[in-house]
């Protein structure tokens, strides 16, 4: 028997949808399977005590979507929790332990040493999990995207990434409808991977680099199935729908066909390009309901430096299409990358006040991650230890395996300030956290981690994409 754990503790809860596709594809393969969703229980030890003084699993895998929020100055780490969850699972079983998830994948040979577990899968896990559990006890080793301790080494395999994907649709290993109730949003892949080259984003380590899409009529399949069990409000979680643009006309013309708009809407997160009135209009007859962008400034030097291929004038025009046809629009902006100062803030908060979206997220900092183009620049900027555009939480040596940050120290020691006096009262901007206590000023942020009045909201009826949930209740004045 194979026992899958969801160990994200998060609120609002995020289903595992990773570990829905799991179960179900280890299932198929004839592999008895159960889940174990720490994320719905009150008592997380007690529920995996009790689990396992009646189950005797092969093989127990740990799915680690988060290992932190990715937000300063919050900076929350989740690794030990989930070291926790790997002793506690020591005490209850002897099963060995595999981990996986788009968390788990950034770190993979860090987070195995940290944790204890035995094995790690980097790559895509629905068939690498069926291959592992099926050689276990002979040369697991062999299994494409396996990480594993030789001793004091820890090895690994190349990653397995499966093109085109094909993915499970029956979405029935966990409980989609409390999810859709306590997190106000169901799930759904269309495709994995991004060839793009932002300088942050740590997505290709994830996810890989080649685009795999899915059959959109097998999109539409589970669609369907999410609509049947209640869930009426998905979000898409590629990491850019529109990319390449053509599997995405593609998913909402069998959208369409289906006339799945009529009673689903959904939200994604899209590229500033490709994108124009035809594709929103497409977009919108499908059922789209909002979209947040990458915009990342609106200064062309910043652009250039986080190495987007979109320019301001592009984003006004993404903006202008989406108000044109009835979708609500986020831009997500980066503020504090190599080459920030307080003019090109200003230049930012002033072009998006003029473009008019919905709303604008303000991210201050980059959560700098290895093997990514922002850490090597760091890197070459000197001894991490002493570079002044880092910033962190913890003591000791700077590592970037705990939530370390970039910040352009010519914004001075109060950034969040900065940018809250440029914003001013707007309420289109989520504000950053205060920095600490160097900036008095409130915030009104997006941090979806553990953000109460957005858990209460959804308690009350509320649905949607988060960002949107939180601005309605600021437009409600109720923030």
């Amino acid at each position: 028997m194979l026992t899958l754990i969801n160990p994200n503790r998060m609120r609002p809860p995020i289903a595992p949808i990773g570990l829905d596709y799991l179960a179900a594809c280890t299932a198929a393969a004839g592999i008895q399977t159960e889940v174990l969703d720490l994320a719905l229980a009150d008592d997380p030890h007690k529920v995996m005590a009790d689990y396992f003084a009646s189950h005797s699993p092969a093989l127990v895998g740990l799915t680690l979507r988060n290992i932190d929020d990715c937000f300063w100055p919050n900076a929350q780490w989740f690794l030990p929790q989930h070291k926790e969850t790997v002793l506690m699972l020591r005490g209850v079983t002897d099963a060995p332990i595999v981990l996986g998830g788009v968390g788990y994948a950034i770190f993979p040979e860090k987070i195995l040493q940290h944790t204890g577990a035995d094995y790690g899968i980097r790559g895509d896990g629905e068939h690498a999990l069926v291959q592992l559990y099926r050689i276990l006890g002979q040369n697991p080793h062999k299994t494409p995207g396996l990480v594993w301790k030789d001793g004091q080494t820890v090895r690994a395999n190349p990653p397995q990434w499966h093109n085109p994907l094909k993915l499970p649709t029956n979405r029935n290993a966990i409980d989609n409808r409390t999810y859709f109730r306590l997190g106000g949003q169901g799930g759904l892949e269309t495709k994995r991977g991004c060839d793009r080259t932002c300088i942050y984003c740590a997505e290709h380590l994830a996810k890989g680099r080649t685009l795999r899409q899915r059959d959109p009529a097998e999109v539409a399949d589970e669609a369907e199935t999410l609509l049947k069990q209640g869930i009426d409000v998905l979000h898409l979680c590629d990491s850019e729908f529109n990319i390449p643009r053509a599997h995405a006309e593609a998913v909402c013309a069998e959208f369409v066909r289906r006339k799945l708009g009529d009673n689903l809407q959904w939200y994604a997160y899209l590229a500033t390009t490709p994108f124009d009135d035809d594709l929103a209009k497409t977009m919108k007859r499908a059922g789209c309901a909002g979209i947040n962008f990458t915009g990342d400034s609106g200064s062309p030097a910043m652009l250039a430096a986080y190495r987007q291929p979109h320019t301001p004038h592009d984003l006004a025009k993404t903006v202008a299409a989406c108000r044109k046809n009835g979708i609500k629009v986020m831009i997500d902006l980066m503020i504090g990358g190599p080459g920030e100062t307080p003019d090109t803030v200003a230049q930012t908060i002033a072009f998006v006040k003029q473009i008019d979206p919905d709303c604008a997220g303000t991210a201050l900092g980059i959560r700098i991650y290895p093997k990514t183009e922002i850490a090597r620049i760091a890197a070459a900027e000197g001894p991490l230890q002493t570079n002044p555009n880092i910033r962190r939480r913890y003591d000791g040596p700077v590592d970037l395996f705990q939530p370390t940050f970039y910040i352009a120290r010519e914004l001075g020691e109060a950034p969040a300030k900065l940018v809250c006096d440029l914003i001013g009262d707007d309420p289109r901007f989520f504000k950053p956290m205060p920095d600490l206590a160097k900036d008095a000023q409130p915030a009104s942020d997006h941090n979806y981690n553990d953000n109460t009045e957005l858990a209460d909201a959804i308690a009350k009826g509320a649905r949607g994409a988060y960002w949107h949930i939180l601005k309605t209740l600021q437009s409600e004045g109720r923030r």
